[in-house]
C-alpha cells in the first residue's frame, strides 16, 4: 500500500476542457459500425442456434471487493468449467484505471477480455471518454453483479458528529476545517464510476458542491484505509471489506450504506469486450450462465460464511475474514454504536433481480455523468445503451438455466426510482430529473 492517493484519472478537470474533448470523442458513439453489434433479430437467431462454446478461454479482471464474489465463486466451485469454459483466468487488478487499461489492450495484447466493473465504465470506455487518445473500445454488459452494498465512511475526526444520511452537519465541519487553512478531500475509485456518483449525490443532497466545496481524489479501493489513516481524505466511498476494516482499525466509521441513498441500487456489472462477444457468442453466454449460478450461490444465507472465506483468500481480496463476514451476512455495525442485523440494504447478488442489467439503470448512470460534466448534455444515452447493454444475452442464459418466469423481468425498465432525499428518476423523462437537481456541473 502507498500512503499517497493514486490518481488513475485526473481528479478535477474544468468543465470547459472536459466539454472540449468530449464533443470530439463521442461523435461516433451512436454509429452501429463502431460497435460491430448484431441487430436484435440477428442476436435472437444466434441464441436460438445454440451450440458449443467457440473457445474455452477468457481472461477476466477483478478488483479486491466483495461484489466480485460471483467471479471468485464461479472459479472456486467449478461453474465456469461446468459450462465449457475450462480455461478461464480470473486476474486481480490493482485499480479501476488498470482494469480500463487492460480492457483496452484485450487478451490478444496481454490484457483482459472482460471484468467485474463499475457499471458506468463500459459506457465511458465504449464512448472513448476515459481511454487513451479518446479512442472508443466497444464494451458489452452481460449481467449486473450486485445491488447495493457500498458505504460512505468518514474519518475519526468527525466522530462526535455521528454523520449519517444527512450530510448537512458535514458541510459546516468542512467549512470550519477549510477556514483553518487545511484541505478537505473526498475519495472515490474512478471518475464517473459508481462510488464517485454515490459520494457526489450524498454531498450535494446536503448542500455540499463536490466540485467547489471539497477536493475529490481517486484512490484504489484497497488503499482507502491506509490513506484515511495518514489523513489523505475526510471521507470515502467504496465497497467492502474496506469500510468494515476502517472501523476495525478505529480510523473512522460508516455514515451510511449506499442502499440507504437509493434502495436496491445497481452497482457492479459483468462486462466483456464487444469483439470477444461477437467472435464467441456461445462462450459469452456460458460465462454469463456461470456468473448467474455463482450469484445464486452467493445469495443463499447458508453459504455466506463460505463465500466470506473464499473472499478472504490472498489470491482474491486478501483481507481478514473478520473484516468480511459480518457485512457479507448482512450485519452492520456502523462504528458509532449503531448496529443493524440483517440489514435491509445489504448487498444482493441474486434476489430482487440483482443479476438482470436493467437498461433504465444504465440510463440513470449516464444521466448522472451528464449532471457532473463527464458527458455533454446532448449525449445520446439511449443509442449507447442499445449497443452496450446486452440483456438479450442474460435472457438467453436464463433460458438455458431454466429459470422460472418470475425470476426474469418482463421489462428492460425497473420503472420510476426514488431517492432518500425525495428526488425521483423517471427513465421516461431523465431531463425532468436533471432539472430537479440544484447542485450540478452542467449548464
Amino acid at each position: 500500500m502507498t500512503d499517497k492517493p493514486n490518481n488513475d484519472q485526473p481528479s478535477s478537470v474544468t468543465l470547459a476542457s472536459r466539454r472540449s474533448f468530449l464533443k470530439h470523442s463521442i461523435i461516433a458513439a451512436s454509429g452501429v459500425a463502431l460497435f460491430g453489434g448484431m441487430s436484435l433479430g440477428m442476436r435472437s437467431a444466434a441464441w436460438a442456434a445454440g451450440g458449443d462454446v467457440e473457445t474455452s478461454k477468457a481472461k477476466l479482471g477483478f478488483i479486491a471487493l466483495t461484489d466480485a464474489a460471483p467471479l471468485f465463486v464461479a472459479a472456486e466451485k467449478g461453474f465456469f468449467a461446468k459450462y465449457g469454459m475450462t480455461e478461464v483466468e480470473v486476474l486481480k487488478q490493482s485499480s479501476w484505471g488498470t482494469t480500463r487499461d487492460n480492457l483496452v489492450l484485450g487478451s490478444a495484447k496481454n490484457g483482459i477480455d472482460g471484468a467485474h466493473i463499475l457499471t458506468p465504465m463500459p459506457y465511458l470506455i465504449s464512448a472513448g471518454i476515459v481511454t487513451p487518445n479518446n479512442q472508443p473500445v466497444p464494451m458489452s454488459i452481460l449481467a449486473r453483479l450486485n445491488l447495493s452494498g457500498q458505504c460512505i465512511s468518514v474519518g475519526e475526526e468527525y466522530r462526535d458528529l455521528k454523520i449519517g444520511l444527512d450530510s448537512t452537519p458535514f458541510k459546516a465541519a468542512l467549512e470550519a476545517k477549510k477556514a483553518s487553512g487545511k484541505k478537505v478531500s473526498a475519495a472515490m475509485t474512478f471518475p464517473g464510476g459508481t462510488h464517485d456518483l454515490w459520494m457526489r449525490y450524498w454531498l450535494a443532497a446536503g448542500g455540499i458542491d463536490p466540485n467547489a466545496d471539497i477536493n475529490t481524489i481517486v484512490v484504489p479501493p484497497a488503499q482507502m484505509v491506509a490513506n484515511m489513516k495518514v489523513g489523505s481524505m475526510d471521507t470515502f466511498c467504496v465497497c467492502e471489506p474496506w469500510n468494515a476494516q476502517l472501523i476495525n482499525q478505529k480510523i473512522g466509521y460508516t455514515a451510511n450504506t449506499t442502499g440507504e441513498l437509493w434502495h436496491n441500487h445497481p452497482e457492479k456489472a459483468f462486462a466483456l469486450r464487444s469483439d470477444y462477444v461477437a467472435a464467441n457468442p456461445n462462450a459469452a453466454k456460458a460465462l454469463t450462465m456461470a456468473i448467474m449460478e455463482a450469484q445464486q450461490f452467493c445469495e443463499k444465507p447458508e453459504n455466506k460464511e463460505e463465500v466470506a472465506k473464499i473472499c478472504s483468500q490472498r489470491k482474491w481480496i486478501g483481507a481478514p475474514y473478520k473484516d468480511i463476514v459480518d457485512r457479507m451476512k448482512g450485519n452492520f455495525a456502523y462504528g458509532t454504536g449503531k448496529v443493524i442485523e440483517n440489514h435491509p440494504e445489504q448487498m444482493r447478488y441474486w434476489d430482487d433481480h440483482a443479476s438482470y442489467p436493467f437498461q433504465s439503470h444504465d440510463l440513470w448512470f449516464l444521466t448522472e455523468n451528464k449532471r457532473w460534466g463527464y458527458l455533454p448534455a446532448d449525449f445520446d444515452s439511449q443509442a449507447l445503451i442499445a449497443k452496450v447493454n446486452r440483456e438479450d444475452i442474460w435472457r438467453a442464459a436464463a433460458g438455458e438455466l431454466n429459470l422460472p418466469a418470475e425470476l426474469i423481468p418482463a421489462s428492460t425498465s425497473r420503472g420510476v426510482e426514488k431517492f432518500f432525499d425525495g428526488k425521483v428518476f423517471d427513465p421516461e423523462n431523465p431531463q425532468a430529473y436533471l432539472d430537479s437537481l440544484t447542485i450540478k456541473a452542467m449548464a
